[in-house]
């Protein structure tokens, strides 16, 4: 370190006033080979390595006898048996005190029995102005009724915390976990991160600083269409971005199981093949681009399976996209931000082992009764299913959420 005699009364003056240094010193005091770095308020290298004991709920080892339900034909007497070895996990609390408790916990060993996490996919709450309500209806026909569930108080301050202090709060939660999901990651492990045009060139920006600009592998588009509004001074906002990066130079690529159908004609698309090329190409497909076209799942009919009328619900095919690319049967993947639980489904019916949690008590409640529905219909079809456990950090969340969580005013504090 060489400061001139200047520079060094500058730093004095400085730290006897207590003010800030200038910015020019973080990198004539401190080594630091960044070119570029993300900067903003209230950002540290500081990490949670809390580890909270995981408490079991419930274990559902296999399909619930229908009786239970109000039939007393039971549809699991047929073929197809449960998996045994690893179950599956879907976890209900704060996902930085899951990431934390899962990479610093027992849970580690086991998760690396399995071959680490091949793949996580999340698609955070980027919206600014949404919250944790939603309008659920119950019932059929002219017995349907809709009611809002209302966010609980841990939610609440969940969202507010996220976003109380705009793009820089937000930044914050989701640096702190990302740099835990780095870290819970095989090194053949990827990562894709769902977001839309209010923040994509934040959490690019910090992908790079996490995962490292040569570990990008795609910028993915998921294009699609939908009515304008009278009066536009713009275009129509119409597509996602999702950040795909991997842990390392060496990743999973499983082109031939995504690829679609292609029309191979001279002068066109495929020109320079030579005829045996040609024909295995329009054969076999063509692997994607990088922009995609899936409807949304919004103009499908809420069926529970389809679509189970989730605000942010994504389309099963993109997902399913998604899982085929990037892990094999077998694999162990994850999503941290669970609650509309379509890749937590689509993962159980690929046969992927998994692993997901959500903050919300009603988010776990719909996941189950998805997952069950899940089971029961892999065991009408005599295939092989795999058990999954409901766990959560229960009061021990709760105590450590009053206690390290400075802006909490004192009735939010009882409420919790």
């Amino acid at each position: 370190m060489q400061l001139t005699d200047n520079e060094k009364r500058d730093v004095i003056k400085c730290l006897e006033a207590g003010i800030p240094l200038p910015d020019k010193y973080r990198f004539l005091l401190f080594k630091d080979d960044r070119e570029v770095e993300l900067v903003w308020n209230g950002k540290t290298n500081e990490v949670t390595n809390t580890v909270l004991p995981f408490q079991v709920i419930e274990q559902i080892d296999e399909p619930r006898s229908d009786a239970k339900f109000g039939n007393q034909n039971s549809l699991f007497d047929a073929s197809g048996r449960q998996i045994t070895g690893w179950t599956n996990k879907l976890i209900w609390g704060d996902n930085k005190l899951i990431l934390s408790s899962l990479k610093n916990g027992p849970l580690r060993k086991e998760i690396e029995a399995q071959g680490g996490l091949k793949l996580i996919y999340i698609d955070p709450p980027f919206d600014v102005g949404a919250d944790f309500s939603m309008s659920i209806n119950v019932g059929d026909g002219d017995n349907e009724e809709s009611f809002t569930k209302k966010p609980s108080v841990i939610e609440e301050i969940a969202y507010r915390d996220t976003w109380g202090k705009g793009a820089d709060s937000f930044i914050s939660m989701i640096y702190e976990r990302l740099r835990l999901m780095h870290d819970l990651l095989a090194e053949d492990g990827s990562i894709y991160v769902h977001c839309d045009w209010r923040l994509s060139g934040h959490v690019r920006l910090v992908l790079d600083e996490v995962f490292g600009k040569d570990n990008f592998r795609n910028e993915i588009v998921w294009a699609y269409t939908g009515p304008g509004s009278p009066g536009m001074r713009q275009f129509n906002r119409k597509h996602d971005n999702i950040f795909w990066y991997s842990k390392s130079d060496h990743w999973m690529f499983n082109g031939d199981e995504v690829r679609v159908p292609s029309e191979v004609h001279a002068g066109g698309f495929g020109s320079g093949m030579d005829n045996s090329e040609s024909s295995d190409y329009e054969n076999k497909g063509k692997i994607p681009e990088d922009w995609w076209e899936f409807a949304v799942a919004a103009r499908l009919r809420i069926d529970g399976t389809q679509r189970t009328g989730y605000p942010t619900e994504k389309p099963n095919k993109f997902l399913e996209r998604i899982i085929k690319t990037s892990s094999k049967e077998g694999d162990l993947i994850a999503d941290f931000f669970a609650g509309q639980v379509v890749f937590l489904y689509n993962a159980e019916i690929l046969g992927r082992k998994w692993i997901g949690s959500d903050l919300g008590r009603f988010g776990i409640h719909t996941s189950r009764k998805r997952l069950i529905g899940v089971q029961r219909d892999l065991k009408k079809e005599s295939k092989n299913f795999r058990a999954f456990e409901i766990l959560n950090i229960g009061r021990y969340e709760r105590e450590n959420f009053v206690k390290t969580n400075n802006d909490l005013r004192e009735e939010e504090k009882k409420r919790c």
